[in-house]
């Protein structure tokens, strides 16, 4: 089986190293908000100004403590509370500016990245969806680009905030009293170590708290998604063992963060009272021996305050941006996929087909080293019934997804009406094949919006007439809101014979040259089968169907049957020809019906 080289990153949340191809794939992200660079350069100015008037705070309470409040002056303390006032306001208006423009053009980011990305996907083949789960590619739609939106929005608007803050303030410092600045800045490596050294013993131990989460969240994801089965087991007493010791797990995890956090938060609370008590001691120094006003004192106060936020605030900083590295690596790593199916140079697009399909020495491998299908070769006539069978691994199911290209052929070549697949647009050559798998899925919609699926342009009366066709309208009208009636998460409210007769309405709107069954009977009871059969004889007349079977009595009247085995056609025939031949086919047919028979003989006997 195909594995991809290098498996996609389990978490946003991944720390990872600072490296330059990292750097170049942020700035290779930055390149997507260009559009919008005329909205985040008003928001930065508007961020710019509100930050100075933030600094220019401090010098009007300077001079109120220095000369409103010794000259105890009414009218100056008026004045300068009105400044106060106008201060704060147009920080409010320039706040209001910033934080509007910059969610706009980070959310218009978001948006375009989310889409450009699901179009991505919709053009990757079937064999990137085989090998990486579901979970994981709707994280990358979801929590990476999340990620993403404040590394080049909320990050550098607060980036660019601290640093003016922080550049401002120890400029402010120094022309107050350089002597008391210099003291200060002599204690901040220590903090800063200490915080530093601490807050990664943090960050590891939480992380190591959401990896034992996760491992828990998978616990009842799992035993939810097969509760039947652990209810047939009784093993709900199990389950609750085994999610039990996850959670103790992630309890002892949360509780090392929690003693490292409990250590860390008094530690920093003393070094921060300690500054503030050298602060006011030599402040109060400066004052008596008159090279700082009392005022000065004041504004020095909240300057070193202002200065100090900047500095918790870029360890955080830090840690976002790695993080944002990490969900950027992720994001280009899976928009830089490239398609296994595209279309050729030249390519044309396929026209109306009436169906011969002919496979010519065609052979197939996932990449392993043992053959999937082998030298292949087929001439189905437009309207023949082609029945595949063989045992579980034979290559029945890779053999008729060659047929649409969700696969290319490693040697040989397929026609349909004389077109080589590989010359003609993918699109218009799906646009005329039908599939109707073995368990149907129907999109958490309503009925009516399914089967619209296999053509959109579809009034009302064709998609009734399709729901008719397929057996489906008289129990779609029974229901409260008809074909407006939801189906839920993968037809979930309906039955499975009422979900594969809305799955073969939506075949029959389509109206494909060429029709693929999986078996579409093979799971249900006895009058839905019935049902479900009659409407696939009405979708089968005038097409070239493939039909895999895994029950040999739906194919008795089918025109061609191919037996395969290893991946190699070992006979192939009508019904009848295929007994009288006594190989394979015969064997299977005999076990299978011998089974069968076995089965009601034990059923009659039970029941009498």
């Amino acid at each position: 089986m195909f594995r991809p080289r290098r498996p996609l990153a389990d978490s946003p949340q991944d720390r990872v190293p600072i490296t330059r191809q990292r750097l170049t794939d942020y700035l290779r992200l930055l390149r997507y908000a260009r559009p919008y660079w005329a909205r985040m350069g008003l928001a930065f100015i508007a961020l710019s100004m509100g930050t100075l008037l933030g600094l220019l705070m401090p010098l009007v309470v300077q001079t109120v403590v220095d000369v409103v409040l010794i000259d105890q002056s009414l009218a100056q303390l008026n004045r300068f509370a009105l400044l106060l006032l106008v201060i704060f306001a147009a920080q409010a208006g320039f706040s209001f500016i910033n934080r509007y423009h910059m969610a706009f053009a980070g959310e218009r980011v978001v948006a375009d990245l989310r889409r450009q990305l699901y179009e991505h996907l919709m053009s990757l083949s079937l064999r990137f969806f085989a090998d990486r789960r579901t979970g994981e590619i709707v994280s990358r739609v979801t929590n990476d680009v999340t990620a993403l939106q404040a590394a080049i929005t909320d990050n550098l608007v607060t980036l660019l905030q601290q640093s003016l803050t922080l550049i401002g303030g120890v400029f402010f410092l120094f022309w107050l009293n350089w002597r008391l600045t210099s003291i200060i800045l002599l204690g901040i490596p220590i903090i800063t170590l200490t915080m530093v050294f601490l807050g990664r013993k943090i960050r590891r131990a939480a992380t190591e708290v959401q990896d034992a989460l996760a491992e828990a969240s998978a616990v009842v994801e799992e035993s939810v998604g097969g509760i039947r089965i652990v209810k047939s087991f009784a093993r709900e007493a199990y389950e609750v063992s085994r999610f039990g010791s996850k959670i103790e797990v992630t309890f002892q995890a949360a509780m090392q963060r929690a003693r490292i956090a409990a250590i860390l938060a008094p530690i920093i609370g003393f070094l921060a009272f300690m500054s503030i008590t050298v602060t006011i001691w030599f402040g109060g120094y400066e004052v008596i021996a008159g090279r700082l006003s009392p005022g000065g004192l004041v504004a020095f106060l909240i300057y070193t305050l202002l200065v100090a936020g900047p500095i918790a605030a870029f360890s955080g900083l830090y840690t976002q941006f790695q993080s944002a590295l990490g969900a950027t690596e992720r994001l280009f790593e899976l928009l830089d996929t490239p398609p296994d199916i595209t279309d050729a140079p030249g390519a044309y697009p396929l026209p109306e087909i009436v169906g011969r399909v002919t496979f010519e020495h065609v052979s197939f491998d996932y990449g392993a080293a043992i053959p999937v299908l082998r030298d292949v070769s087929l001439d189905v006539r437009p309207g023949q019934v082609i029945a595949l069978v063989g045992p579980s691994g034979a290559g029945k199911t890779t053999l008729v997804n060659l047929i649409p290209r969700f696969y290319d052929v490693t040697a040989g070549r397929i026609l349909i009406d004389d077109h080589e697949l590989s010359q003609v647009t993918n699109l218009s050559l799906r646009r005329q094949i039908g599939i109707v798998p073995q368990e149907s899925i129907l999109f958490s919609d309503t009925i009516y919006e399914n089967i619209r699926y296999g053509k959109l342009e579809a009034s009302q009366a064709e998609i009734e007439a399709a729901a008719r066709a397929a057996n489906a309208h008289d129990f779609i009208v029974e229901l409260p809101a008809g074909y407006q009636t939801k189906v839920g998460e993968r037809g979930i409210k309906l039955s499975g014979g009422q979900r594969q007769r809305v799955a073969i309405a939506r075949a029959i709107l389509k109206d494909p040259r060429i029709l693929i069954l999986d078996e579409a009977t093979s799971s249900l009871d006895s009058e839905s089968e019935s049902l479900v059969q009659e409407a696939l004889e009405r979708l089968m007349r005038s097409r070239t169907t493939f039909v895999i079977a895994h029950r040999l009595s739906t194919i008795t009247k089918a025109d061609w049957i191919i037996v395969l085995e290893r991946g190699q056609i070992v006979e192939q025939g009508p019904h009848e020809r295929l007994l009288a031949q006594q190989g394979l086919y015969f064997r299977l047919h005999s076990m299978q019906f011998r089974t069968e028979d076995g089965v009601s003989g034990q059923m009659v006997m039970n029941l009498s």
